[in-house]
Formats: structure tokens, C-alpha cells, sequence
């Protein structure tokens, strides 16, 4: 006789005014977690498309209706005879008015506010993922620090929000005053930027996270930073994805996804792999290895946070418009 769990497909939506604040809900004191915040959520039937499953329960939970939808983040999770699978997708445009239905308390907040809010253990991820871009700009090696800059800016202003820094060819004065100087550029953009470094390195040099090796990765056995910093790791398998998730990092990148001129002897995970390992895994990933901003939609199809890349991100003829 079977003992595994009857799995039960929970639709989510992390809905997006213009102004990019995010909607959440109050549940109702007198079910499961009652007075907890979420995500607008319901449960998918039989027959039903996932974004059919989407569209009927926002429609009648919130009096909305779906124009554009994408993937953004699976978790599964386990509750009290029955798994679940909360999958969830990014809302930014929709017809009609939001009401919560049933009196329900409805609010939208800033998505750098939702961690002020309780809410549930499993929504942790969802709420990380809220607040990331779909895109990852990692820089080469500098070399002209001039040029550089003017480059980084350039990608800054067609919309990159998230970077990483990667200067390790540097020594600790020039790290520390390119550092400063992208801090600066960032700040001007709204952008986070997060070190290629040891976590006491993206520290000292007052970077708003650290992005971490895998070899770092693979010798922590907790978060190395706090809460008000973040924490990414480089992935390349189910294992180092299952450490990162345990230790509390906030969001992977996982490759290579395709073949690459930098790494030709690395096997690629190809896009089934890439997707079957983003299934498992209990943080947002990014998808490297390859990767354009047109394959975005292909990756959030595999189950991706987004797209990460270096050569061509970083080496773009004209903007490529807005961030996505």
C-alpha cells in the first residue's frame, strides 16, 4: 500500500500595481492560520490549465481579471495529510478594481516591506522572489575602470536592478574604490549590487549582499549575513541547491544551462534539467550559462526566477529596453 501524500496544486498571484507595489491578503481568523498575510491564492481543478485555474480565482476572490501572467516560483510544501504545490505567478496587468471579497483585508505594499508583515513559513521564497528583477547582470573582470563604469552605468540605465560585482583580479585598495563607485551608481538607479567575494569582503566593502562561490557555498553551514543583506549562491547540481536552500540563502543561480565559450568542458544541464532541479529546489534560481534576454520567457517556463549572464548582458549594442 502506497503511503506517500495526496498533493493538492494551489494557484498564487503576486499582483503588481504601477506604482510596483505588491498585493497581499489577510486570511480570516477562523481558518488555518488565521490573521496571517498571503499572497491571493486558490486551488486548481480538475481539468483546468493552470492559468485558467489563475484567472477563475482572482476573478472571484478580488473581482479582476487576467490581461498578462508569467511563472514566477513553485514551493512545494507539507501540511497536515496532503502536500501542496503553491504555484505561483507575477501579475502586472489586469482589468477592474481589486475588492477583497467576504470582507477580506486587502493591501498593497512596497515589495521591500513585505518581510513586516507575518505570514506563513512557506511563503518565504514566494516573498523573495517578489522582490527580485528577472534579470541578474554579472560584470566581467575590470579592466579599464573608466570604461567599465560608463558600461555599467549604460546597463543601469536601460534597467539592470540587480548586479553582481566580480573584481577579483583586483587588489583590496582598487576593489574598495571601484566598489564605492558602483555603490554610487547603484544607488542613483535604484539598483542592488551584491560582491563576488567572501561574506567579511562584501562587509568591508559595504556591498548590499554577497554572492558566493560554490566552493563558499559548499564549506557554510549557516546564512553568513543577516536579514538586512542578501545572500546568493553559484549552483551547479541538486545537492548545492538543497545546501543553499537549508542554509537560508535568498537566491541561486544554477548552470550551465547551455554549452558556453568560457567553460567548453562543462556538461549542460540542458532545459529539462534545469527545470527539474528548479522543481526541487526551496529558493528563487536564475537561470546562467548562455542565457539572453529573450530567453527569459523560456526560463520562467522552467520554473526560473529569471536569466543571469555576463557576456551578453554586459556587451549590448543598444538598450534593451525596460527591466523585466
Amino acid at each position: 500500500m502506497s503511503t506517500s501524500l495526496p498533493t493538492v496544486h494551489v494557484l498564487a498571484a503576486v499582483i503588481e500595481d504601477q506604482a510596483g507595489r505588491v498585493l497581499i491578503t489577510r486570511r480570516p481568523p477562523h481558518r488555518p492560520h488565521g490573521g496571517l498575510w498571503e499572497f491571493p491564492t486558490g486551488k486548481r481543478r480538475s481539468g483546468e490549465s493552470r492559468l485558467d485555474a489563475l484567472r477563475r480565482e482572482l476573478h472571484a476572490e478580488l473581482g479582476i481579471d487576467v490581461v498578462d501572467a508569467h511563472p514566477l516560483i513553485t514551493v512545494h510544501h507539507r501540511c497536515p495529510g496532503h502536500r501542496v504545490m503553491l504555484d505561483v505567478w507575477r501579475l502586472r496587468q489586469y482589468q477592474g478594481t481589486v475588492r477583497g471579497r467576504e470582507g477580506r483585508a486587502v493591501c498593497w505594499v512596497a515589495p521591500a516591506r513585505l518581510s513586516q508583515y507575518a505570514f506563513r513559513a512557506a511563503d518565504i521564497p514566494v516573498i523573495t522572489a517578489a522582490r527580485l528583477p528577472g534579470r541578474y547582470l554579472i560584470t566581467p573582470e575590470p579592466e579599464d575602470e573608466a570604461v567599465f563604469l560608463a558600461t555599467l552605468e549604460a546597463r543601469l540605465a536601460e534597467g539592470a536592478r540587480l548586479v553582481q560585482l566580480r573584481a577579483r583580479r583586483l587588489n583590496n585598495q582598487a576593489c574598495a574604490r571601484l566598489a564605492k563607485e558602483v555603490a554610487n551608481l547603484c544607488r542613483d538607479y535604484q539598483a542592488t549590487w551584491l560582491a563576488n567575494a567572501s561574506p567579511e569582503q562584501a562587509i568591508a566593502l559595504h556591498a548590499d549582499g554577497v554572492h558566493l562561490s560554490a566552493a563558499r557555498l559548499r564549506a557554510l553551514d549557516h546564512r553568513p549575513l543577516g536579514r538586512d543583506r542578501w545572500v546568493a549562491a553559484s549552483c551547479h547540481n541538486a545537492a548545492e541547491l538543497q545546501h543553499a536552500g537549508r542554509i537560508g540563502v535568498d537566491f541561486a543561480v544554477l548552470s550551465p544551462v547551455n554549452s558556453t565559450r568560457s567553460h567548453p568542458g562543462a556538461r549542460p544541464l540542458g532545459w529539462e534539467g534545469f527545470g527539474a532541479l528548479c522543481d526541487a529546489a526551496r529558493l528563487p534560481v536564475f537561470a546562467l550559462g548562455g542565457m539572453g534576454t529573450e530567453d527569459l520567457a523560456q526560463a520562467r517556463e522552467h520554473g526560473a526566477q529569471g536569466v543571469a549572464g555576463i557576456s551578453r548582458f554586459w556587451n549590448r549594442p543598444r538598450a534593451g529596453g525596460p527591466q523585466c
